[in-house]
């Protein structure tokens, strides 16, 4: 497929966008913004673009994929790596719920104490996924293979789950 070929086909199909975007952003200028980028994104990466696949679908998805990291740039949450803002945020868990406040401070006592058994090497990673980062995010601000951050994570998780083994249900 040629460039025009394929400018034209994108140009035909930009239409039947609109009405996408406005149900994804619920917002006129939002959508029109949505669109704009959703086909300048297309005409940069026609290169990928696979003759004989569906052109629609294509676009659907680069603008879907777009407006998810839209609005995860909106939401997301900026803090700094500083260990003890990490512990702010077990007491603000509204969705734990106990029939006796007592209980619920031995709890609360009971995480931060394992949490602080953690090693600082998968200590840090798991705070930070844990108040919102992504794992490439923890990566690049720790300056260590996405990987290692997984696998830090997965074990601070293990490390965890054993030290409130009296918190499990069923056990």
């Amino acid at each position: 497929m040629t460039s025009l070929e394929f400018t034209s086909q994108v140009q035909k199909i930009s239409y039947s966008l609109k009405p996408v975007a406005m149900n994804l952003t619920r917002d006129a200028d939002d959508a029109k913004d949505l669109v704009q980028e959703t086909l300048l994104k297309a005409l940069l990466n026609k290169d990928k673009f696979k003759a004989g696949t569906n052109l629609k679908a294509w676009l659907y998805t680069i603008m879907r994929n777009t407006f998810i990291n839209n609005y995860n740039k909106i939401t997301k949450r900026n803090s700094n790596i500083d260990s003890t803002e990490y512990f702010q945020y077990f007491n603000t868990d509204e969705n734990y719920i106990t029939h006796n406040g007592a209980s619920s401070d031995f709890v609360v006592t009971d995480i931060n104490q394992a949490i602080a058994g953690l090693s600082a090497d998968y200590r840090t990673p798991f705070m930070m996924y844990y108040i919102g980062y992504k794992y490439l995010e923890i990566a690049e601000k720790l300056q260590i293979p996405i990987g290692t951050v997984k696998n830090r994570i997965h074990i601070a998780r293990k490390e965890l789950k054993d030290a409130l083994k009296t918190y499990a249900p069923g056990e």
